[in-house]
């Protein structure tokens, strides 16, 4: 199964925002609580599988959304690793 990532957000605004224009890619995406650990001032996050990650970061980029960071579970599978900083998604 493939990896799931999540982006999360610092305002509800751009986290809708996002989401309109993953799900207008066509891009297959769920909505999901921030997890605990991951603090960030929206309660609302983006999961979607990691092959689309290049797309994601393109349009995050492109669109100037603003993020906290994309987050992958870490080796144990329990927590939370930032994958990107909201700053330089376009890498």
């Amino acid at each position: 199964m493939e990896e799931e990532l999540l982006i999360a957000f610092d305002s509800t605004q751009q986290a809708l925002r996002a989401e309109m224009l993953l799900e207008y890619a066509e891009i297959e995406i769920d909505i999901f609580p921030t997890p605990k650990e991951i603090t960030a001032g929206c309660a609302m996050s983006i999961q979607f599988f990691r092959g689309a990650i290049g797309e994601v970061r393109k349009i995050i980029a492109e669109q100037d959304v603003e993020i906290r960071g994309i987050y992958g579970k870490d080796n144990k599978g329990i927590g939370y690793t930032l994958i990107t900083e909201g700053e330089g998604v376009d890498e």
